[in-house]
């Protein structure tokens, strides 16, 4: 495994493989590495000649200065934990990836998608995540990118922008990977304290119920979504947002669609957990 942390020894590292023909499989992460991150490199693995695996803490998709000092930095143990998985780690700094500074860099909209739900919650959050992902695309050049399911409307915003700008990349998103208890694993779960970490499942419970109740026949979504807040809420959660929209436009649900996606958003403590699940209509 090569640890490249300079753009021109990851470009010469992509090139040889280019001229040998290899298939390239790339995954983007902010390191803090847990098995959710290892499913995504392992399928890559099984599916490429040759894996790339990035991990930066990208300045440009926080909204809270104290959120990014205190995201977790842990690049001896992530290097560890990808052992044999991957062929290459690109561990770039902020000054690598902005030169001139965030202000001063070009930033990558997509609208529509960028602006609705997570975006109106967390406003310029997709145009950073949008801009990284955008560049480190042309940085790596990869066949095939992974990403998981638990960020949903991230990889929506993903695919857009690779078929928008006509990126020559497939994207691949992974079901959510979770602990025996249902919570799905986060980077931001090991903000949780013991006794929270207890009640954090809680939030895929609550989100199960409300598929069940709309499998049953239940239409009125936004008492399904108002109820859920008030159970979370009464546990000790502070809802951020429970949206239930159509799994394909991210927009209301009307009689043409075909699915629902239940989006959770809650802090429980220091951590702010998502989750999400597809509900067929």
């Amino acid at each position: 495994m090569q640890l490249l942390d300079n753009i021109a020894a990851l470009r010469n590292t992509i090139t040889h493989w280019r001229q040998l023909g290899l298939r390239i499989g790339f995954v983007p992460t902010m390191g803090n590495l847990h098995q959710g991150h290892l499913a995504l490199v392992k399928a890559a693995q099984q599916h490429c000649d040759k894996v790339v695996v990035s991990i930066f803490v990208n300045p440009m998709q926080f909204d809270s200065a104290s959120d990014l000092t205190a995201y977790p930095r842990t690049l001896a143990q992530d290097c560890a934990h990808l052992g044999s998985l991957a062929d290459a780690v690109f561990t770039p700094t902020s000054e690598l990836m902005y030169p001139n500074g965030q202000q001063q860099h070009t930033r990558v909209t997509v609208p529509g998608i960028a602006e609705v739900l997570e975006g109106v919650l967390r406003p310029g959050h997709f145009d950073g995540v949008s801009t990284v992902v955008c560049k480190l695309f042309n940085l790596v050049q990869p066949d095939v990118a992974y990403f998981g399911e638990k960020d949903y409307q991230q990889l929506a915003l993903i695919r857009t922008m690779v078929s928008d700008l006509n990126m020559p990349i497939d994207i691949i998103g992974l079901p959510t990977v979770r602990d025996t208890n249902g919570l799905a694993l986060s980077s931001r779960n090991g903000y949780l304290t013991p006794d929270e970490l207890k009640k954090a499942p809680e939030l895929a419970a609550s989100m199960r119920h409300i598929a069940e109740q709309i499998t049953a026949g239940q239409s009125d979504m936004t008492a399904l979504a108002n109820q859920a807040s008030a159970h979370l809420n009464s546990l000790g959660f502070r809802t951020d947002s429970i949206d239930i929209v159509d799994a394909n436009t991210l927009g209301p649900i009307t009689e043409r669609s075909q699915a629902a996606v239940i989006l959770m958003a809650a802090f429980l403590g220091k951590a702010r957990l998502i989750d999400n699940q597809v509900v067929p209509l």
